[in-house]
């Protein structure tokens, strides 16, 4: 961790909602007039859009599972290593992952190249003066004793989005068929063959987390493979869950945070729960003042 150039991840997977997360993140840096330099997890993929569907092959092939959850299909080593490097000197590299058409165009006219969608584009240097890392993707708080990775140790706020698990399932469906034209019967499939890895090394990032969110819906999602719409934001909660040294560190209030956010109530003493409409609100609310610290903080050693 460093105060001097302070780095925050967002973590979780895929259709967990943490694009929801990075926009209050974006309202927060801009209401506050804070500089971040933005990192995204997709960039520390391995393969290549074409490569990638040529190795899962190979590992269907040898009964072995492949998915972007684990560290196999990830350069994490790269990723724990640009933590380390911003955090001593607020310097490194950084990379896109082009999703589609539109980032590649947008992306080969800033840098006169001719990248295609599904590609990566060149490193290059992360801007400079900058004021925090910011980071949004699989793999902020991943920890593997095999190969010595602990990205984790260099985050100084790192922010859990997890759904219960039904409700994660059901979007992933729903947005891989509108966005991917997927059937859900190949989103099962996919499902399936991450899981090992979802338990291995998504799951236990939430025990490392400062602060978690998790959206839990209060409509019945028993069987979420026939599920026909998303719960939408008014049919849930989220839950709210930091941990002690976070609490201790930061001086958060619950019972402050309770008394800002109409229809919130606390259901443990580390744990408050909020109306599911009211989660961008929320996230500002918490985490301003915890940025404004972290930022102060790294000014005062500038």
């Amino acid at each position: 961790m460093s105060k001097k150039h302070p780095i925050i991840a967002v973590t979780g997977s895929s259709g967990a909602g943490t694009s929801t997360v990075k926009r209050a993140f974006e309202h927060i840096f801009a209401r506050e007039k804070i500089n971040p330099v933005v990192v995204e997890g997709d960039s520390y993929h391995k393969y290549n859009r074409l490569e990638m569907r040529e190795v899962m092959t190979k590992a269907l092939a040898e009964g072995r599972d492949l998915s972007h959850f684990g560290v196999d299909a990830n350069i994490l080593d790269q990723l724990e290593a640009l933590f380390k490097e911003y955090g001593e000197s607020g310097t490194g590299k950084k990379r896109y992952y082009l999703h589609n058409a539109e980032e590649a165009e947008h992306h080969n006219a800033r840098l006169k190249t001719s990248c295609q969608s599904g590609e990566f584009t060149p490193w290059e240097d992360l801007a400079p003066s900058s004021e925090i890392l910011f980071y949004e993707g699989l793999h902020g708080g991943v920890v593997d004793e095999k190969t010595n990775l602990n990205v984790a140790q260099h985050v100084d706020l790192l922010v859990g989005v997890v759904p219960i698990v039904n409700l994660e399932w059901i979007q992933k469906i729903s947005r891989d068929n509108a966005e991917r034209g997927y059937s859900a019967e190949a989103t099962v499939k996919t499902i399936l063959r991450r899981m090992p890895d979802y338990v291995n090394y998504i799951t236990p990032q939430f025990s490392r987390t400062h602060i978690n969110f998790q959206r839990v819906s209060t409509v019945d999602t028993s069987n979420p493979f026939i599920a026909r719409d998303i719960p939408t934001p008014d049919e849930s909660f989220v839950i709210v869950h930091t941990n002690r040294c976070f609490r201790e560190r930061f001086d958060i209030d619950f019972t402050y945070l309770q008394s800002m956010i109409a229809g919130s109530f606390m259901s443990r003493h580390t744990t408050l729960v909020i109306p599911g409409g009211k989660m961008g609100f929320a996230m500002e609310i918490i985490l301003s003042p915890i940025i404004d610290q972290m930022v102060a903080e790294s000014k005062k050693l500038a």
